[in-house]
């Protein structure tokens, strides 16, 4: 195990780490493998497919200025970049073979790109994908519980991704800014600790409450119609030879399941961006940034496909809220995108003492949304009422349980090193991810039960963990002066100087819930460390 570590094999290092703690893996009974099942995954998937073709109208340009032109030193820098350890597309070509070889292999797929660039085609090849079902759980009782895994080419990936770098540095930073996925400087902590400080700021007004609808959409990847995002990039001033080829590299797109030793027959594809490419992720962002709140009282935050509306309602008036979900309903019905009413939750945050009257439920399509007193946003647990009990509850238990994989390791005689980072991964990750968001704003109580398993853990390891409230003062520190320096940061202008330039101007703030969340928390850190 240790040998897989300092290889970094890490395959060979949680093989020796389940065999040092006996786990167990839970048996997934599933459908045995047929061919018709490999034809019948492949339909399934493939069921959102039309040939939704629109004409699109470019802009007059010099084609070849706005042509992207590859240089030889950025194609053999996305090749030593492969991870070797990648299973390789449907192609065959390991992406071994690409990392051993750059420099012989980089200056012939320059050519082969630059001309795929200049012609706005992607040859069939690189565009095919296979996919693999993974049961989604243990026991399988329909198609809809095996879990797509696309393997593409490891060639076209490298170019998707030089590709993205290019469409990053066209688009203007102000972009979108609720938009928290796959962007530099933000993550989910940023995008929660926005919307808890949206709403309990709201809330220190009189006679005021927020509704909080978290919406979940139906395979929302493989209903992008091609056409529609052609044309949205070129409403975002991106060149028409770069559209032109990111719509045919998503459409006439070959796939086929692979079921064990079955192989489905290909299917040609024409909807939908291909989960597992490099550039999915920013294409579905960017098919997108027009859906964004209405009304001055909402704010719509993104992070991929998780959608948050937050209604600030004043004096019962939910007017403007209600308008703002029918407005994005009918906004998911004109991109061909599908609401999962049934998997959307709605929460209310409310801490009147005498509501007026009862909180009338939200029906989208004449389908009522379910209230829930709690709701796992990103990750992180939050209730009706913004305490943080349930989600240090819920992370202590769960680091209790890993420390077992510490005490096997111990008995073992690993070496201090192995160990200590093994807590860093598994323990220490999950003690404190998105730590500046809740940590704050968390019980006495809630915190001593977080250090006590670090002291746990300090004894059965015999060495000197970092303290959870140090981690958490570095890491708002770290958080604060990256939103400083980041002008595009949707909460950059809460972070405004004095007169003087050596303080930072404090938030106002009546409650002690809004003292404590993270913007008002890393201000006065910011201020004690001047």
């Amino acid at each position: 195990m240790e040998s897989g570590y300092h290889s970094f094999d890490t395959r060979r290092l949680w093989n020796g780490l389940r065999c040092i703690t006996d786990y167990k893996k839970v048996s997934t009974v599933s459908v045995q493998p047929t061919a018709s099942l490999a034809d019948e995954l492949n339909n399934f998937y493939a069921r959102f497919d039309a040939d939704n073709r629109e004409e699109i109208l470019y802009p007059q340009e010099d084609s070849e200025a706005a042509t992207l032109t590859l240089e030889t030193e950025a194609v053999r820098w996305a090749f030593k970049k492969v991870n070797p350890h990648k299973a390789p597309g449907p192609d065959g070509i390991p992406g071994r073979l690409l990392r051993v070889c750059a420099d012989e292999l980089a200056e012939v797929f320059t050519n082969i790109f630059n001309l795929s660039l200049r012609q706005s085609v992607v040859p069939t090849s690189l565009k095919a994908s296979t996919i693999i079902p993974v049961p989604k759980k243990s026991v399988v009782s329909c198609l809809n519980d095996y879990r797509p895994v696309a393997l593409t080419s490891v060639i076209m990936k490298c170019l998707e991704r030089l590709v993205k770098c290019h469409i990053c540095s066209s688009l203007p930073d102000t972009l979108d800014p609720l938009q928290f996925a796959y962007r530099t400087n933000r993550a989910t902590e940023d995008a929660i600790a926005l919307a808890t400080h949206t709403a309990l700021t709201h809330l220190e007004k009189g006679n005021t409450y927020a509704r909080m609808l978290f919406i979940d959409y139906s395979s929302a990847f493989n209903t992008i119609i091609p056409s529609r995002l052609a044309t949205k990039l070129v409403d975002l001033g991106l060149g028409t030879p770069i559209c032109s080829w990111i719509l045919n590299f998503l459409t006439d797109r070959p796939q086929v399941v692979r079921v064990g030793k079955h192989t489905s027959s290909s299917l040609i594809l024409n909807t939908g961006t291909p989960q597992g490419c490099v550039l999915s992720p920013l294409l579905y962002s960017l098919f997108t940034h027009d859906c964004v709140a209405k009304h001055e009282t909402n704010i719509t935050i993104k992070f991929a496909d998780d959608t948050t509306i937050i209604g600030l309602i004043t004096g019962d008036d939910e007017t403007a809220y209600r308008e703002e979900v029918m407005a994005l309903y009918e906004w998911c019905l004109e991109n061909n995108l599908t609401l999962n009413i049934s998997k959307t939750r709605e929460m209310i945050v409310d801490y009147r003492k005498r509501p007026v009257r009862e909180h009338q439920p939200i029906r989208i399509n004449g389908v009522e949304v379910e209230r829930v007193s709690s709701f796992k946003f990103l990750g992180v647990n939050i209730t009706e009422d913004f305490s943080w009990t349930l989600h240090t509850d819920t992370t202590i238990r769960k680091a209790r349980q890993r420390l077992y994989f510490l005490r096997r390791l111990r008995k073992f005689g690993v070496s201090a090193c192995f160990i200590s980072n093994f807590y860093r991964c598994a323990i220490e990750s999950l003690l404190t991810s998105c730590i500046t968001v809740w940590y704050g704003s968390c019980s006495a109580s809630s915190r001593k039960s977080l250090q006590r398993v670090v002291k746990a853990a300090e004894h059965i390891t015999g060495m000197r963990l970092p303290a959870i409230q140090d981690i958490y003062l570095q890491r708002c520190l770290r958080k604060a002066h990256s939103i400083i320096k980041d002008h595009s940061h949707p909460a950059h202008q809460l972070f405004s100087l004095l007169p003087s330039g050596r303080r930072y101007r404090s938030l106002s703030a009546r409650t002690t819930r809004l003292k404590n969340s993270f913007y008002h928390q890393a201000i006065r850190h910011l201020n004690h460390n001047t």
